[in-house]
């Protein structure tokens, strides 16, 4: 219900603002400063999100945890569909994502509501892994490869059948 609210409500603002800033300043600058918006945003976005990306791309190099490049990503990519959106209040929300401390507060607000376990990397125990790894001994023998019948047929085991290429 709430996002069908939403849907409703963030238009007729977007109208309302149009009507009184198109009064305000004419149709040719408002219309400019939408487009404006749009282009400084899509520059904005790229550069944070190429850096966003590098920041989570190192996370998973140094094996560390990748939630907050993660949750970045997600809200510079948000912001530049708001960015892209023509109109002047999503246009404020979105430039206002783009600011790592509204992205962090908005993090710690998201997070108070949301309960994760744990992240863990790499193996770990579970049900498919006991936690002690049993070592079992044993012997093997290497028995000495037989040569192969020449008229044989290919075994199929490799692409080319038993022959060398």
């Amino acid at each position: 219900m709430w996002l069908f609210a939403l849907f409703l409500i963030v238009p007729l603002v977007e109208i309302g603002l149009f009507i009184q800033v198109g009064g305000w300043l004419g149709l040719w600058p408002t219309l400019g400063i939408v487009i404006l918006t749009a282009l400084l945003g899509t520059v904005l976005v790229r550069r944070q999100g190429a850096a966003e990306l590098a920041r989570l791309r190192g996370s998973f190099e140094r094996l560390s945890d990748p939630t907050r490049p993660l949750a970045h990503g997600a809200m510079i990519l948000a912001s530049g569909l708001l960015l892209l959106t023509p109109g002047f209040f999503t246009d404020a929300v979105g430039f206002a994502l783009l600011v790592p401390g509204v992205r962090d507060a908005l993090m710690k607000a998201i997070g108070q509501r949301i309960k994760v376990e744990k992240l863990r990397m790499g193996p770990q125990p579970g049900p498919m892994r006991p936690a002690r790894e049993e070592v079992v001994e044993g012997e093997w023998v290497e028995e000495p490869a037989r040569p192969r019948d020449p008229d044989a047929p290919p075994s199929g085991w490799s692409r080319g059948g038993d022959r060398l290429h």
